[in-house]
């Protein structure tokens, strides 16, 4: 009986460290939650190097686009100067 009398009775230091836990607890917990928020958006943000890629692509469409349109009409520019035809 004496053990169950005894554990139902907090030492006011025991109580007095509590309160400090939960003060503590309180404080960290915005502070943990900025952290979480700062990794997640590191997480999800857009490196410089996936877009050099991205722009490196486009502009690589781009040239070739652009070669192949050349090429096509300036054959067909060569072929109407040809004196030979007649």
């Amino acid at each position: 009986m004496g053990k169950k009398d005894a554990s139902a009775i907090k030492l006011p230091v025991d109580q007095y460290r509590k309160q400090i836990g939960k003060q503590d607890y309180k404080k960290t917990k915005p502070i943990l939650r900025a952290t979480k928020l700062k990794a997640e958006a590191r997480k999800t943000a857009i490196g410089i190097k996936e877009v050099g890629l991205v722009l490196a692509a486009i502009l690589a469409l781009l040239l070739a686009f652009y070669a192949f349109f050349y090429l096509r009409l300036s054959s067909d520019v060569d072929s109407d100067l040809d004196p030979d035809e007649d």
